[in-house]
């Protein structure tokens, strides 16, 4: 992996959001894939030592993303991520959510919302993410509960997935 790929985190309060901005070095098809296929998904989204388990992934607009992760003492959460837009190659967006394990939606934590645009320049993939959410409160809490540490080892993991991908190819 190389030590100077591009990595912006940054929080705007007046916005309510969290923009991430990370750059990989592959293409822009295979970053796509890691992003919207189940089984790839499931080998970086987590970060370790946590694992993630899709049960059911219908990408398409309208469709549903809803998965587990699970940590190194079984303990089980449930999440849901709705998906609004999709523009193939190019970007989607959907709301995510904390649920149960048959898709019901915990409204003690509100949705946040995702919106991910993909851009490839030579042999780079930027993924460009917005995060939003209704209140500053819930993303202070998504933030206390640890989202900037374990999204950034979920990256890290799909950082050394594509190399193996790559590889394979």
């Amino acid at each position: 992996m190389s030590s100077n790929r591009l990595f912006q985190f940054s929080i705007n309060r007046e916005e309510k959001a969290i923009h991430i901005l990370r750059e990989f070095e592959a293409s822009l098809e295979l970053v796509w894939q890691a992003w919207t296929t189940a089984t790839l998904l499931d080998q970086w989204w987590a970060p370790l030592p946590y694992k993630n388990n899709t049960k059911l992934l219908d990408f398409r607009k309208g469709g549903v993303w809803h998965y587990a992760m699970i940590g190194p003492n079984n303990e089980t959460h449930w999440a849901k991520f709705d998906y609004e837009d999709i523009q193939v190659n190019k970007s989607f967006s959907g709301s995510d959510a904390f649920c149960d394990q048959d898709g019901n939606v915990n409204t003690d934590f509100p949705r946040i919302h995702w919106n991910c645009i993909f851009s490839q320049k030579e042999d780079k993939t930027t993924v460009n993410i917005t995060i939003t959410s209704g209140s500053i409160e819930t993303l202070d809490k998504l933030l206390e509960m640890g989202f900037r540490q374990g999204f950034t080892m979920g990256l890290d993991n799909l950082d050394k997935l594509l190399i193996q991908l790559k590889s394979r190819t």
